[in-house]
């Protein structure tokens, strides 16, 4: 069966350009098609520029047309997460306080990077307000919903990123992750996210969520995550915490496989409660990898319970500095639970933070440690499916079980499908691994998704609407 355009990969839509079998132009029709019939049912943009998108989209038929492409995502739609400045797009960060009303004049370095080497940008995907919570709901844009599943949020805080890559309004899409909030939202919506270690992707302006903070893609494969790297790790002045820049392709040596690699696989990292769905499909897939011929070995993992409140303490102490220096007015707009928030985030001494950031030493130090012995680390993404909407359910009103350890050692993190829940939700497999090993992470989520095969699109998209 013939596919839809809009459900072609970034590799696929490049090679139909070259061979001058497809148009971005006209690629670009069906994808503003497809947000028109979708996006109001699953609200994953704030905005959509369809005129900037379409000049864009003609100028870079021009050049496939000339046979001088711009780069390696010349005519390819990326999306871009509302807290990452786009030239000529307002960056509201899902929040009502912020004015509408500047120049807009300027790129985040991922946006930038697209930008340089062709890409169509898009449109703004929704996010919580200042990327605060795990699901992606705001007073400023409302509730984004999943795509598998109306009634269930897709995750956040990179939820809107997620939602218009899983339903094809767009292949590709730039997130941030700070605790989880790239791969969370890939593991409940059936798409890929890497969360790379901290600063592979540059940043500016730096964020209020400092050294725990990420920009990452969000993809349908994991080929296309890799071409996105590649670009967005390019380097950029501004950002004073980027690493050396590697000069890597993330494709090459891709497809090396994990035969003799040495896998951990945790079923719980001893702290989660892992719903037994999940804990099925995550344990299978760790039996792929060792038919792949790696090492798998089932570990007790250092014991992360004296760490358990280190994320949270930084959070909201976070929180507290987004709102100081609001006005009264501006308080009387936000999300109340993120007040809340910044209520405790008030409380918290100068010896608690300092506590919590002596703990995070103590924690990247013990992980360090552990990959001496171990070339990854396989697990949940998340330890329970994704909640019904809107809200917070209190169980999950806390630091991320299973993903914001990665964040605060600085590792790469990836999410990958892995199977359904017995509710038809996507179930995600996490892949960690030590700090620079971006690559490594990548090359090992491919071999399993070769070995997985195609993962199905959802309900919402390329096969209806569910209402």
């Amino acid at each position: 069966m013939k596919r839809a355009l809009c459900d072609l990969t970034a590799m696929e839509l490049l090679r139909a350009y070259r061979r001058k079998a497809l148009s971005p132009v006209e690629l670009l029709k069906a994808v503003f098609t497809r947000i028109e019939t979708f996006n109001p049912e699953v609200n994953a943009f704030r905005v959509v520029d369809e005129q900037g998108a379409l000049k864009q989209a003609l100028e870079s038929e021009a050049r496939w047309m000339r046979g001088e492409p711009r780069g390696p995502l010349d005519g390819v739609p990326v999306s871009i997460k509302d807290l990452l400045l786009t030239k000529g797009m307002s960056t509201l960060f899902g929040s009502r306080t912020v004015d509408p009303d500047q120049p807009w004049d300027e790129d985040a370095p991922s946006v930038a990077r697209c930008r340089e080497r062709g890409a169509i940008i898009l449109g703004k995907t929704n996010t919580p307000e200042f990327g605060y919570k795990i699901v992606t709901e705001s007073p400023l844009t409302g509730v984004t919903r999943n795509p598998w599943d109306l009634t269930r949020s897709p995750g956040g805080s990179s939820g809107g990123a997620a939602v218009a890559v899983a339903t094809g309004m767009g292949p590709l899409a730039i997130g941030t992750d700070a605790g989880g909030s790239i791969r969370i939202p890939a593991c409940w919506t059936g798409t890929f996210g890497l969360k790379p270690t901290f600063r592979r992707v540059p940043a500016y302006p730096n964020t209020a969520f400092g050294t725990l903070s990420n920009v990452g893609p969000i993809t349908r494969t994991v080929e296309d995550a890799a071409l996105l790297m590649t670009v967005i790790a390019q380097p950029d002045p501004r950002d004073w915490h980027a690493l050396p820049h590697a000069g890597r392709d993330y494709l090459i040596g891709f497809n090396e496989g994990v035969r003799g690699l040495r896998i951990a696989y945790s079923p719980d990292l001893g702290i989660a409660e892992v719903e037994a769905d999940i804990a099925t499909c995550v344990a299978k897939a760790a039996q792929v990898f060792a038919e792949m011929g790696a090492h798998v070995e089932e570990v007790r993992p250092p014991n992360l319970e004296p760490f358990r409140h280190i994320h949270s303490v930084q959070w909201v102490v976070v929180v507290a500095s987004l709102v100081r220096n609001m006005s009264a007015e501006q308080r009387a707009l936000l999300d109340p639970p993120l007040l809340e928030l910044a209520k405790v985030g008030e409380t918290i001494t100068t010896q608690k933070y300092f506590d919590a950031l002596a703990g995070r030493e103590a924690l990247g130090q013990m992980m360090h440690l552990f990959f001496s012995d171990y070339d990854l680390l396989i697990t949940p993404t998340f330890h329970a499916s994704a909640p019904p909407v809107p809200g917070v359910p209190k169980e999950l009103d806390e630091a991320p079980r299973l993903t914001s350890w990665w964040n605060q050692t600085m590792q790469p993190a990836a999410s990958i499908p892995c199977g359904v829940t017995s509710a038809g939700i996507p179930v995600g497999l996490q892949v960690i691994g030590p700090r620079y090993a971006d690559a490594l992470v990548l090359r090992a989520c491919r071999a399993y998704e070769s070995a997985r095969g195609d993962f199905p699109l959802p309900p919402v998209g390329a096969q209806g609407s569910l209402r």
